[in-house]
């Protein structure tokens, strides 16, 4: 009788969302897989109060729950009760007035949840798989990928292991270690790129206790946002009634707030409904005690070699979280290779005298080959979105486009639920490569996950033509022609609904 085989070896750099996916992804298929981690484990108490303060709250939306629903569909049910539905952009006027203007005519979400909370169940779920272990406190040095090995430095002991390996997947964020290593032996075209921006993290507090239970201060189904032009303030709702607040504005703005009378005026000046909510003191000890962060972008290729390695996630395209796609485009990244991987037909099973294996070396250059233009589509999208975010939203051209865009929409497309999408998506990257409707781009990306970025990018793109050809001016009159102005458009088709406070 036959020996069983030995399970091959894959090594993922990287505890977070994304490299807890990729090993749930590999472990059902029958690899055996350890992640490596040079932080201490994040479920830890003494783990939690820093990561409180350095993160954006997560959106998560179709892409990322289809990721999560291919490859561990348990897990993704688990996740949709603990987030928080976002239902359209609250816009915050400098006057106080407030504007609700929501992502999808079917009233299709984002959510929001904690990027702690997301991390911690996502390393839950992959510890509970018999064939994932997690070494945390355990920082990656050094990796020979021909000879298949991986210098790692526990952080306590400063002691070095050589860590054998068959696979390496990176996934260890945007200052990727990984990367770095791969540049050594394959000709990578990279792009790194900060922005003239910095962000800060605020906390706007629970509101009264009513009934027993803390209340929100503002709606808690909508991002909201305070565009002023040149920067920006968002507050995303918690599962604790509090909201997690960013403040986005250029460096040389940051540079200016020396005093703590600096910062209460130009909150004063410039968000002025939301500074009592969040309360002076409060305000200033978060710009005392967070710490303030850049914002870049990288984009590189290829993304693997060999049959020996691949990045995924911000290790190959960090972007600004504009489009809140970050993590959603990572997730993403670990399903196309998933159904990749299954369809070359790679055999985690050991290979004899360690040789190269075809076919995960076949699935990995299609993964490069096919995906590159997608990530440089998000890429490019998510830094176009910030104009969008900090100024288009309150501009007559833009309401103008986006009830044009929502009219021709509801004309010619039927709602695609994601869910009607869960056994394709499993077996096919994008399905819908050429949707005959008429789609705005920000549904394409955010609420359909069979279409592409680049596809989708590709189709706005002449979406925009269409309109340029034919001219706004007709555009406008055969609105009109039918007796209903712009904004009354926008509020019939409940895209706008103007609150007034006082």
């Amino acid at each position: 009788m036959a020996a069983k085989a030995t399970p091959r070896k894959a090594v993922v750099v990287g505890a977070g969302p994304v490299g807890c996916l990729s090993a749930i992804s590999l472990a059902k298929m029958g690899w055996s897989v350890e992640i490596y981690e040079r932080r201490p484990d994040m479920r830890l108490p003494s783990s939690k109060a820093a990561a409180q303060q350095r993160s954006i709250n997560l959106a998560i939306s179709a892409r990322g729950i289809a990721a999560i629903e291919a490859i561990h569909p348990n897990a993704a049910g688990r996740f949709l009760k603990t987030v928080i539905p976002m239902r359209g952009r609250m816009i915050h006027h400098v006057s106080g007035s407030q504007e609700s203007q929501l992502y999808d005519k079917d009233g299709q979400c984002i959510n929001s949840i904690g990027r702690a909370f997301m991390n911690e169940n996502l390393l839950t779920e992959a510890l509970d798989i018999p064939n994932i272990r997690v070494l945390f406190k355990h920082k990656v040095a050094s990796i020979d990928f021909d000879e298949r090995i991986m210098v790692v430095r526990e952080v306590d002991t400063e002691r070095d292991l050589e860590i054998p390996f068959d696979f390496c997947v990176g996934a260890d964020g945007s200052y990727s270690i990984v990367r770095g290593q791969l540049m050594r032996v394959i000709r990578m075209d990279y792009q790194q790129e900060y922005i003239p921006h910095d962000y800060l993290e605020l906390k706007m507090p629970a509101g009264p206790v009513v009934g027993g239970e803390p209340t929100y201060l503002l709606d808690p189904n909508h991002l909201h946002i305070w565009p002023r032009h040149t920067f920006m303030l968002i507050a995303l709702p918690n599962k604790d009634k509090s909201f997690t607040c960013t403040l986005f504005a250029p460096t040389a703005e940051f540079d200016r707030f020396e005093t703590p009378g600096a910062i209460i005026k130009f909150f004063k000046a410039h968000f002025s409904d939301a500074l009592p909510l969040i309360g002076e003191e409060a305000l200033l000890h978060d710009f005392q005690q967070n710490p303030r962060s850049s914002l870049m972008s990288v984009k590189a290729t290829p993304y693997h070699y060999k049959d020996r390695a691949i990045i995924l996630g911000d290790a190959a395209h960090a972007m600004v979280p504009f489009y809140g796609q970050g993590l959603n485009c990572g997730l993403e990244d670990v399903r196309v290779l998933d159904i990749l991987l299954r369809a070359e037909g790679v055999n985690p099973a050991s290979l004899a005298n360690g040789g190269e294996d075809s076919s995960l070396a076949r699935a990995l250059a299609r993964y490069t080959e096919s995906r590159h233009e997608d990530l440089v589509s998000i890429c490019e999208l998510a830094m176009d979105n910030y104009v969008e975010m900090r100024h288009s939203v309150v501009t007559p051209g833009f309401l103008f486009r986006r009830a044009l865009d929502n009219i021709l929409y509801t004309i010619s497309a039927k709602l695609v639920a994601s869910t009607s999408l869960r056994p394709t998506l499993s077996r096919e990257a994008f399905p819908s490569s050429t949707p005959s409707a008429w789609l705005p781009l920000y549904t394409m990306v955010t609420f359909r996950p069979d279409i592409s970025y680049s596809t989708a990018r590709r189709i706005a793109s002449r979406e925009h033509r269409i309109l340029e050809v034919t001219g706004w001016a007709s555009a406008l009159i055969a609105v009109s022609a039918v007796g209903i102005t712009t904004i009354t458009i926008l509020r019939r088709l409940g895209l706008i609904h103007p609150h007034n406070t006082g």
